[in-house]
């Protein structure tokens, strides 16, 4: 499979590198980022999230790509599309994700990311519709999918204590081809 690079004005996602996992855990892998995602990740988790996102490509021809920064190349986090996996949640079904080191936040990178994946999603991958998560209180993330276009489907949301054991609720956004198309 020849090697995924996809620019944008800003960004380029790419196929991941040896070296940057252990630059992308050191800039993500915080409190801050981490804290809608189960907490910051100890060893066996980070090798578990390596393998999966290595399995998504190997499996489906995407995954979540990492994201740079091309004026000077520096590592932002990951964004792209994977097949929904979640146990309990919308089995799969594509689903669009992101997370960016804290810095990166507020400067429009997620949606420049998020945005291209979709697109790639229905133009690339054939996608006809494409889901997004997050848990409930994460009302950043789920900000985004509104901004992205995509609309609430309380009928796929489902619990999982994985990411928030406080409030398990996994809710669930989505967009049609027909919609991001109209968009």
């Amino acid at each position: 499979m020849p090697d995924f690079r996809h620019d944008t004005p800003r960004l380029t996602l790419r196929d991941w590198r040896e070296e940057d996992w252990a630059i992308f855990w050191e800039l993500t892998n915080t409190p801050a980022v981490m804290r809608w995602l189960g907490g910051v990740a100890d060893e066996a988790a980070r090798t578990a999230a390596r393998a999966r996102v290595e399995s998504y490509r190997a499996d489906h021809g995407h995954t979540f790509w990492v994201v740079e920064r091309r004026e000077d190349g520096a590592l932002l986090g990951f964004c792209g599309l994977k097949r929904s996996n979640q146990a309990g949640g919308p089995q799969g079904m594509m689903e669009v994700g992101w997370r960016l080191r804290e810095d990166a936040w507020g400067k429009g990178y997620a949606k420049e990311a998020a945005a291209a994946s979709l697109a790639l999603a229905f133009d690339r991958f054939g996608a006809d519709e494409v889901i997004a998560l997050t848990v409930q209180n994460n009302t950043s993330s789920w900000g985004l999918m509104l901004r992205l276009g995509m609309e609430r489907r309380e009928d796929l949301d489902f619990d999982s204590p994985d990411f928030d054991p406080d409030n398990p609720r996994i809710i669930v956004h989505s967009i049609t081809r027909e919609a991001w198309a109209a968009s």
